[in-house]
């Protein structure tokens, strides 16, 4: 009765938050999107006082401070801080005169992007952090950033990552901290700490190959039923775990061929974009999602290390559900807008 009645208020919490963000996701398809572009430095700062905040008062849960306790009511600030990065680097990088292959226009918009990504570090909250690097790296590609900028950039962040890895004095770079790396290393290495570290990675993956063609029925996993997917995560960032095994293969291919269309049609709507800023907004969503998805997916069946990224509309959390819809009122309202084909896009 007691796992019921828990399971019944996260359910009641997250149709909440879904009602809420269905409000604002049809306000925002009627609204024209290109009124926000005049927002988006008060939208920036906001969310960047808001991540200076939480390391402040916001509420200590595991080690982090990643929420704002507004009231009964747990905000996380990350989650809208990304929104902040996209509506801010699409505004500037959409202005009349901006070359993005000039040195300082680079610094700027590496400025922007930085700033909240060394802020969400800090809570600490890794992978929302690293959500921030595709999403300025889809707007500084399709701003036709020279390559010989993105294979630096990419080089230098290779190596720097390899060396946080391979590193086993853990003050020496301390972008990564211990845990973290310790979470790739088991990645790495499945048999590291199996019963520890590795655990919840672990019981997803058998979780997801115990699903079968057609998995095991609605409530009948035994992984999640069980407990060997801890009820911390299973309904977060282990939740395709949970669908996979009660609906298999089937429904886990689904599940992926939905987000494929969703993310197909961000792009879609990126090219019919009626300007550079819809277009910029439109990709950035897009590989806001893209990451999400990826990654979540990628951990719950050991293609990726863990790093605690919820899977977009389908885990437990009021603010990335309600950060989701409000991406697709914006996406709506970009497609609403959309061009003729046969009109080149203005600068």
């Amino acid at each position: 009765m007691g796992q019921q009645s828990g399971d019944s208020i996260f359910w009641k919490k997250q149709i909440l938050w879904a009602a809420i963000g269905l409000g604002f996701w049809f306000w925002l398809s009627l609204t024209d999107y290109r009124n926000f572009k005049a927002w988006s430095f008060i939208v920036y700062l906001a969310s960047i006082a808001a991540l200076i905040l939480v390391l402040v008062i916001g509420s200590k849960i595991y080690g982090a401070r990643r929420w704002l306790q507004l009231g009964g009511i747990k905000v996380q600030p990350s989650e809208f801080a990304k929104f902040g990065v996209l509506l801010m680097l699409s505004a500037m990088m959409s202005m009349r005169q901006f070359d993005i292959n000039r040195i300082t226009n680079i610094l700027a918009v590496a400025a922007v992007a930085v700033v909240p990504f060394l802020l969400i570090l800090v809570e600490p909250d890794l992978g929302s952090a690293l959500v921030i690097v595709p999403l300025a790296g889809a707007l500084l590609f399709v701003s036709k950033l020279k390559l010989k900028y993105i294979l630096i950039g990419g080089i230098a962040g290779i190596v720097f990552l390899g060396l946080e890895i391979a590193n086993e004095k853990y003050e020496v770079y301390p972008i990564l901290k211990g845990y973290q790396k310790e979470r790739v290393l088991v990645f790495l290495d499945p048999e590291r700490d199996p019963k520890n570290r590795g655990w919840n990675q672990w019981q997803s993956e058998l979780a997801v190959g115990s699903g079968g063609l057609s998995g095991k029925g609605f409530m009948q996993g035994t992984q999640n039923t069980l407990g060997f997917i801890p009820k911390t995560v299973s309904n977060t960032d282990f939740i395709f775990s949970v669908i996979a095994e009660e609906s298999g293969f089937l429904g886990a291919s689904g599940i992926v061929f939905m987000y494929a269309l969703l993310i197909g049609s961000a792009l879609r709507a990126a090219v019919m974009a009626r300007d550079r800023f819809g277009q910029y907004l439109a990709t950035g969503i897009a590989a806001i999602f893209f990451t999400h998805t990826v990654i979540n997916i990628g951990m719950s069946v050991r293609l990726m290390p863990v790093t605690g990224l919820p899977l977009p509309l389908l885990s437990y959390g009021g603010s990335f559900m309600l950060s989701s819809m409000i991406y697709l009122g914006i996406l709506q309202s970009i497609y609403a807008r959309r061009r003729n084909l046969l009109v080149e896009v203005p600068d």
